[in-house]
């Protein structure tokens, strides 16, 4: 991708995702301060960043901390359960928000958001100019999450967010591991709603690229091939040498993301992907 110029970059949130920026960002020279709400996590990024804070959503002054001397922002937060959303999205939104009208450093912001915000189209296709209908109320603080940080695009701030079809990969969050326990098993509905993936590596390769392309507004990001599940299933647990799941169309399922996720803006602006295919 071409020679860069070294940047100072917070990662708040330090997660899958980040950590695996971080390592990128690193390696490259970048310097990283990174924020993680477990203690125990610290010595481990440690390793591959070269400050990490610990703090919550709602602590304004160690965001301040973090992001006061830094050239981009890089926003990749996760929900430790469903309860939570509103803390970890909405309100580390805000606040973030806050902390960088006092920073006027800061000239790009990046957010990993999920594609969890469309709702159910039927297998429509779905891209940045669709219609967004929150499918329920986790939906919905994603979806104002989104707003308040694109509030804060200025002709000083840019920002891009990253709209992220599902997150698989190696680890804790390969397919096998993330389904295997479905296998032979019977699910509600007929398998017809599409599921939208994409790789870690395209991930981390877009949040790069958006980075030195200096990117704002809405981008999808999803593999070139979504799925019905029936078909998902199917390939993954034959690849595996497991049953496949059966399915029970007189059982309503309650999955909201019947859609396919387009990503012909990000592939418009240049962006090439690494796994075009899901890997299973």
């Amino acid at each position: 991708m071409g020679r860069s110029i070294k940047e100072n970059i917070a990662i708040i949130g330090c997660g899958y995702v980040g950590s695996a920026v971080a390592r990128v960002w690193t390696q490259a020279g970048h310097s990283i301060a990174a924020t993680t709400t477990t203690p125990t996590k610290v010595a481990k990024l440690e390793k591959i960043v070269q400050k990490v804070v610990v703090t919550k959503a709602d602590n304004l002054d160690r965001l301040l901390d973090v992001i006061k001397d830094r050239d981009t922002v890089l926003l990749s937060v996760g929900a430790p359960n469903r309860s939570a959303y509103r803390e970890s999205y909405l309100e580390t939104a805000k606040n973030l928000a806050i902390a960088l009208k006092q920073t006027p450093r800061v000239k790009q912001l990046i957010y990993t958001g999920s594609y969890g915000v469309c709702g159910n189209r039927s297998g429509e296709w779905v891209d940045e100019e669709s219609s967004i209908t929150p499918p329920n109320e986790h939906g919905e603080i994603l979806h104002q999450t989104e707003q308040v940080l694109l509030s804060a695009n200025s002709s000083d701030l840019k920002v891009c967010i990253l709209r992220l079809a599902g997150i698989y990969g190696p680890g804790r969050r390969q397919l096998i591991k993330i389904f295997g326990s479905w296998a032979g098993t019977n699910r509600p509905g007929n398998g017809e709603a599409y599921i939208n993936w994409v790789h870690l590596d395209d991930i981390v390769s877009a949040i790069e690229f958006v980075r030195q392309k200096k990117l704002q507004g809405m981008y999808n990001l999803s593999s070139d091939m979504p799925l019905k599940r029936q078909e998902f299933y199917d390939r993954l647990f034959q690849h595996h040498g497991q049953p496949s799941v059966t399915w029970d169309p007189s059982t309503l399922s309650k999955l909201s993301y019947g859609l396919r996720l387009s990503n012909q803006k990000i592939k418009a602006a240049g962006f090439k992907l690494i796994h075009p295919e899901i890997l299973f």
